[in-house]
């Protein structure tokens, strides 16, 4: 078998990391910056709950290569289900070189009237984890080693990307999906990431973007990454098929509903009553939209499907996450009612389906997603908190957010896209997508 050049750089990529780890070292902790507490503030349940927390948000990348690979057909099973999975190699790494730096690492950004407003983070704060230590950050997590939510929000960087898989399964390379994956993670979810979540990040402090648990950070941009994709790689040669295995798909969405207490509850940061109302919220939103989903196609003349509630399960888990700490648990039944009837609607337009988003990605998370963000900004508890709570400026800042934030992430990876298919094709043959790329790309077959 010819090895190409692209396949050398990688390596060489890879040995350089791996040596560079071998030879770095780093300053675990430093706590006479001011931005570190001493240990003894620890506390040793919510270290408890983030360790399980984590586990659980792991565990969503590989439920979710069951999710999408029982969907695509048999010739597409392997390689789609790779294309989730491999993003636990990749991110990972790219979260401890400089992901991690870029996501929460001091901001960079600009100055009004005094004031600081974060864009991205100063990819040297935190090279190769340095100063990520056993100390809790006096800012970030306060209660628990900052190494653990380094650690923590590295499983959400690693499904982001993964998800956006599934708008152009059966017909991408495998080697420009890791270029592109790279770069979609530095260029957009890093600093998407540092807007919301850092406590001096843009959206965050000037526009107060509410997002518990990453309905924008992760849904949004995946969703419009999806589109952008599917746009990009064009309709797949033959775009009607089988489900290989629909048993695949609920054990997936079994998984991804389990390991999304983790992802929502866990975002917490902490075992407290936010924890609990997030994990209350969680399954009933999600109840509430397949229940939905099922009913909705019935009475529109379609059958009631296994893959059908699968689908509004994970729709309404979609929606609920970037409100779940914020919102009531009747509150969570409309979110995810709500959210069913709109994605289902979305799935079913004509307009949408003349694009071939090979597993609905738009549809599902995008629009979850952006269901997710208005209707948090509607319903979210606390004075000013919200439209219904007299935050009409709450509101208001939330809806310009959610235009800049679809405006960045749709053209941002359209960009990427273009970039990434002028170093490496980004499409395979037409021969190679008539095989199939279990064996095209990867000499495998599923039986």
């Amino acid at each position: 078998m010819k090895i190409g050049l692209k396949w050398i750089v990688s390596f060489s990529v890879i040995t350089l990391v791996a040596f560079g780890g071998l030879f770095w070292s780093p300053v675990a902790d430093l706590p006479n910056t001011g931005d570190f507490l001493s240990e003894d503030k620890i506390v040793g349940a919510d270290v408890a709950w983030i360790l399980a927390a984590a586990g659980l948000v792991l565990l969503m990348t590989p439920g979710l290569s069951f999710f999408y690979g029982g969907m695509v057909g048999k010739k597409n099973v392997i390689s789609t289900m790779l294309q989730s999975f491999i993003a636990l190699g990749v991110i990972s790494i790219l979260w401890v070189v400089v992901g991690f730096s870029l996501s929460f690492g001091d901001s960079l950004g600009f100055e009004v009237d005094g004031v600081h407003y974060g864009i991205i983070g100063n990819p040297l704060s935190y090279p190769f984890f340095s100063h990520v230590g056993a100390l809790p950050h006096k800012m970030m997590a306060s209660t628990i080693p900052f190494v653990l939510f380094a650690l923590f929000q590295m499983k959400f960087a690693v499904i982001t990307p993964a998800l956006i898989t599934g708008s152009f399964a059966e017909r991408v390379r495998f080697i420009s999906y890791l270029l592109f994956m790279v770069l979609f993670s530095i260029f957009i979810y890093t600093p998407l990431c540092h807007m919301v979540w850092h406590p001096d990040g843009l959206l965050n402090k000037y526009f107060g973007v509410k997002d518990f648990a990453g309905g924008t950070v992760v849904h949004m941009s995946a969703g419009f990454a999806a589109l952008a994709g599917a746009l990009v790689l064009g309709n797949r040669k033959n775009p009607h098929h089988e489900p290989s295995n629909i048993p695949y798909v609920l054990l997936g969405t079994g998984m991804l509903w389990f390991g999304w207490f983790g992802f929502n509850a866990g975002s917490a940061l902490s075992a407290n009553a936010s924890a609990a109302m997030a994990f209350g919220t969680t399954t009933i939103a999600s109840a509430s939209a397949m229940m939905t989903w099922i009913f909705f196609d019935r009475i529109n003349g379609r059958s009631v499907s296994a893959l059908g509630a699968c689908i509004g399960a994970v729709v309404g888990l979609v929606a609920i996450t970037p409100a779940c700490g914020f919102v009531t648990i009747p509150e969570s039944l409309f979110i995810g009612f709500a959210a069913a009837i709109v994605s289902n609607l979305m799935m079913n337009w004509k307009a949408l389906k003349k694009i071939d988003d090979t597993l609905d990605v738009f549809a599902c998370h995008g629009v979850g997603g952006i269901m997710g963000m208005i209707l948090t900004a509607i319903f979210a508890h606390g004075e000013n908190a919200s439209l219904l709570h007299g935050g009409i400026e709450v509101f208001a800042h939330h809806m310009i957010a959610l235009m800049l934030v679809s405006v960045f992430t749709f053209f941002g990876s359209l960009l990427l896209y273009k970039i990434t298919d002028s170093i490496i094709t980004l499409r395979v043959s037409e021969e190679a997508e008539s095989i199939g790329l279990d064996l095209s790309q990867h000499e495998e077959s599923f039986k």
